[in-house]
């Protein structure tokens, strides 16, 4: 019986799965799904488009506050309890998106969906995982970080049929089910261990083992006001918010801004391919990134990679099919990693107390910053001379990546000499 037990595959990696598929309903309906809801709900009731817009960046506002509590929200309720609610509050809050009459019935629901879907977001995630990696956290983070671009391809086009298909109440309704029922599940049968309860030691090493650690010897408790003082948070958490804030902007027109060049089909198809070079991307960086390597200069690479591909767009000058396929994927392939990289940073550099609060509070400086992105970038393309060719847009592009640049600048400016690893393991 010891021998089986030895043999079973480590539950962690059981975590990491439920994770993915928390992951998959987080972002399907609570990030890829706004876009759609201000569709639907214009179409509905023939609301201004800045109304219904202002709704979107309330939700992600009000998510943004909600992460930041997260980790006292955990420790008075308990991980499984506030995911289990988060995911009741984003069912409700959607089907108040489709069925509010007035403008104040549409706040009242981002209230709702804008709360309960970041207990399903990146710091959730991160939160559910960790306690069970640690060397090997990289790759467990970015498989279950995959979950979040498997959402966007799988609920887009989903949200869409529902709706024509069943009306948008409707399908908010049956979708809000499925998903709250199986966050419950996921979360009374797996988010309801730890490895403490369960005997086990991270990463499955043998019991009595002694713990690996990637932890900076240089790392110092920062309690309270103290790290906000921090220059690593400070720079950790700008750098995240720039390198989302001209992610996010640039995702939302990309559609838009490639339709006259490709066509609608073509379009829609090259958007999936840079999803599915952002899920490349980040399990790449998950399994190969060097044991002990610079994480900030791992996230400078990634950062990079994605200007080089905004200045593929630029030289495509709107008609250069392959080099406007070409910045797809190298603009995609960094998508993933401005999430799974902060709090990969955050592992090394601030002790595994604080872990915790550092990685929620650069997750809501993050959304609280991009949620302004979408519109943000539009009134930039307002800026295009109207006889210019839309589908060139250089501007938007340039912004992409000099605000990325920006990024590479602040997590450089909060690099230290490489501390030594605490552990000759990873």
């Amino acid at each position: 019986m010891t021998a089986l037990a030895r043999a079973a595959p480590f539950y962690g990696w059981r975590v990491v799965a439920a994770a993915f598929v928390l992951a998959v309903f987080g972002w399907g309906v609570g990030f890829y799904g706004p876009p759609v809801y201000l569709h639907a709900v214009r179409e509905a009731r023939g609301w201004p488009v800045s109304l219904v817009s202002a709704a979107v960046t309330v939700h992600f506002l009000i998510g943004a506050v909600v992460i930041a509590n997260l980790p006292g929200l955990y420790r008075r309720f308990g991980l499984p309890a506030v995911t289990k609610a988060g995911a009741i509050a984003l069912a409700l809050g959607v089907f108040g998106w489709a069925t509010a009459v007035t403008p104040c019935q549409l706040f009242g629901a981002t209230l709702l969906s804008g709360a309960g879907w970041v207990a399903m977001g990146a710091a959730a995630v991160n939160a559910i995982v960790s306690p069970w990696f640690i060397r090997t956290r990289p790759a467990a983070l970015a498989m279950a970080y995959n979950g979040a671009s498997i959402g966007g391809v799988l609920f887009s086009p989903l949200w869409v049929a529902a709706i024509g298909w069943l009306g948008f109440p409707v399908a908010a309704a049956a979708i809000g089910a499925i998903m709250a029922a199986a966050v419950w599940i996921l979360a009374e049968s797996v988010f309801s261990r730890t490895p403490q309860q369960m005997g086990l030691t991270p990463d499955g090493d043998a019991p009595g083992a002694s713990l690996a650690s990637v932890t900076s010897p240089k790392a110092q408790p920062l309690p309270g006001p103290q790290l906000w003082r921090s220059a690593k948070f400070v720079t950790l958490s700008a750098g995240m918010a720039l390198g989302l804030f001209a992610q996010i902007g640039l995702i939302a027109h990309l559609f838009s801004l490639l339709v006259p060049v490709l066509g609608a089909q073509q379009a829609g198809l090259a958007t999936g391919l840079a999803t599915a070079a952002a899920i490349g991307g980040r399990t790449l960086v998950g399994w190969l990134m060097p044991a002990g390597a610079d994480r900030r200069l791992v996230a400078c690479t990634s950062y990079a990679v994605q200007i080089a591909g905004s200045i593929a767009f630029i030289l495509a000058a709107g008609g250069n099919v392959p080099l406007l396929l070409l910045g797809v994927v190298l603009f995609g392939a960094g998508i993933g990693n401005a999430t799974s990289l902060p709090p990969l940073i955050a592992q090394v550099e601030f002790v595994k107390e604080d872990v915790p609060r550092v990685v929620a509070l650069i997750v809501a400086v993050g959304q609280a910053t991009y949620a302004f992105a979408p519109a943000a970038f539009g009134l930039i393309r307002d800026l295009v001379p109207a006889s210019a060719d839309p589908g060139a847009a250089p501007i938007v592009f340039a912004t992409a990546a000099v605000v990325q640049g920006l990024a590479i600048c602040v997590f450089l400016a909060g690099r230290r000499t490489r501390p030594a690893i605490s552990s000759a393991r990873w």
